[in-house]
């Protein structure tokens, strides 16, 4: 059996501190096989923020890979965020979309950030064709038998949870990729967990959410999702601090 820890929205800068310490107390004594990060590492893409990040994942000691979420693009900097909008990023370069060995899984990466967007909220997703296309190609290539997990910081499509996501181009791409193989698309953002079943053509994919481990929750507190993968197939739960799990 594969066990893989989804987290996210860690939001360094606004971290719940004790929310931190108890998701990496959970990864030193169950030893996951993996950490999957769905973005927004920072609450501002400031320098010491990152390096705060940096060291903790670090710390977790278990292979990381990390999706890029619209915190972690500088705010108020707008020419960082227009011609460099990652460099703050270099702290944490040999982690991002990092491809995991890990048995029976792919985690392909597809990019849902923008540093414009013509709308005036900017915190919502987005996906390029150039995005798109790269991770096709990448699930395409993914060996016969093996899960697909694509890995992105917004959900494509909304997950009926208290805040939204509006991904422009995200139905398209969800439909892209559940032709091309695709079995579940890991997210953040929302910053509330949730597992629901999307049929596509003659597929079924699964969109689950994590929620948060920042000061910044919603309507559930903090917590991180554990996906357990055997015979072909996974189970999702949702684990709250101080409340135990729920399956999603």
């Amino acid at each position: 059996m594969t066990r893989l820890f989804h987290v996210s929205d860690l939001h360094f800068g606004r971290e719940d501190r004790a929310a931190i310490d108890w998701f990496a107390a959970r990864v030193r004594e169950e030893q996951p096989d993996a950490v999957i990060v769905t973005g927004d590492l920072t609450m501002q893409a400031r320098a010491r923020e990152f390096s705060a990040a940096a060291q903790w994942l670090k710390s977790l000691g278990r292979p990381v890979t990390v999706e890029v979420g619209n915190h972690d693009l500088p705010w108020f900097n707008l020419w960082a965020r227009f011609v460099t909008p990652y460099k703050r990023y270099r702290t944490l370069e040999r982690i991002i979309e990092k491809p995991l060995d890990v048995r029976g899984v792919a985690v392909v990466p597809l990019k849902t950030t923008a540093r414009f967007q013509w709308r005036l909220n900017w915190s919502k997703g987005y996906v390029s064709m150039r995005a798109l296309r790269e991770s096709l190609a990448q699930v395409e290539g993914v060996p016969a038998g093996d899960l697909v997990f694509v890995a992105c910081h917004h959900p494509l499509v909304e997950g009926g949870t208290r805040m939204t996501s509006e991904t422009h181009r995200g139905p398209e791409a969800l439909a892209a990729l559940a032709r091309a193989g695709a079995d579940a698309v890991l997210t953040g953002h929302v910053h509330d967990p949730f597992d629901v079943e999307r049929r596509i053509g003659e597929r079924t994919v699964r969109l689950i959410g994590a929620g948060t481990l920042s000061e910044r929750v919603r309507a559930r507190p903090p917590s991180f999702n554990e996906i357990l993968v055997e015979g072909g197939g996974f189970v999702t739960r949702a684990r709250f601090m101080g409340e135990g799990s729920v399956a999603l």
